[in-house]
């Protein structure tokens, strides 16, 4: 897939991660359609972009919203060839919390947001794919989610967000596996301590203590190399049923 000829689809894409991904597709020819609920920081964005960027309010949790998004991004594009799920919420609690535990709503609607969101841009975004023309490989498309070191290495108060992350990555090879008749690639990019509008509110010193953390750079990940990842899954045509950890080595202490 030519940089240039990429219609991709973007969930959280005017924020953090996925708006650095929307912006390197932007920069190398290719077109997005972003995927949030951040009216705001969207018209600011979209005004940064250009016409090469529109943005769709979905709910990514509601099986519809994702359904009718992909829809009207075929519609404006032509076509979806690439889709990355980057939408997600962060969800820390303890299991058995100082007040009491954690209510169910708290941990499914964790669920919901994070694999939920992700499964069903899998479903709707591959539907959509199954239409477009081959390429020299029969390749139609790639889809990349985000789960997160947590997925493997979680630390207390993590137990829904590592749930969400551990599933995504469970689901990655057999929807790879089932989507190679069609042509679709998937994989999923588990991204360690990454500079983000999260981090950015934390104090200085807990800033340094997470840089400290992180074995070789000590620093926090840079969202524009997590975006050259996700480019290079792209464009890469044999990477496909694969969780690729990009996290400087760090592995997650109990807390």
């Amino acid at each position: 897939m030519k940089a240039n000829e990429i219609k991709a689809l973007i969930t959280g894409g005017v924020s953090g991660l996925g708006l650095a991904v929307a912006r390197k597709v932007v920069a190398l020819g290719g077109q997005v359609v972003l995927l949030d609920i951040n009216d705001e920081a969207a018209t600011s964005v979209l005004a940064e972009l250009g016409d090469a960027a529109s943005y769709i309010r979905t709910d990514v949790s509601s099986e519809q919203e994702v359904q009718d998004a992909v829809n009207a991004a075929v519609k404006r594009m032509g076509s979806v060839n690439a889709a990355v799920n980057c939408a997600g919420i962060i969800g820390a609690a303890r299991v058995l919390g100082r007040e009491a535990p954690m209510p169910l709503d708290f941990f499914s609607r964790v669920i919901q947001v994070n694999l939920v969101g992700s499964f069903n841009i899998c479903k709707a975004a591959g539907a959509a794919m199954e239409s477009n023309e081959p390429g020299p490989d029969g390749d139609r498309g790639v889809i990349v989610s985000t789960a997160s070191v947590a997925a493997f290495d979680g630390q207390i108060g993590q137990a829904a967000y590592s749930a969400s992350k551990g599933g995504i990555v469970g689901m990655t090879l057999p929807i790879a596996r089932e989507f190679a008749r069609i042509g679709v690639r998937v994989n999923t990019v588990a991204p360690g301590i990454f500079w983000t509008p999260m981090v950015d509110g934390m104090p200085e010193h807990v800033q340094e203590s997470l840089a400290a953390s992180i074995p070789f750079p000590s620093r926090l990940g840079k969202p524009e190399e997590f975006a050259e990842l996700v480019l290079h899954i792209m464009q890469n045509g044999y990477i496909n049923g694969e969780t690729i950890r990009l996290d400087g080595a760090v592995r997650l202490a109990p807390k």
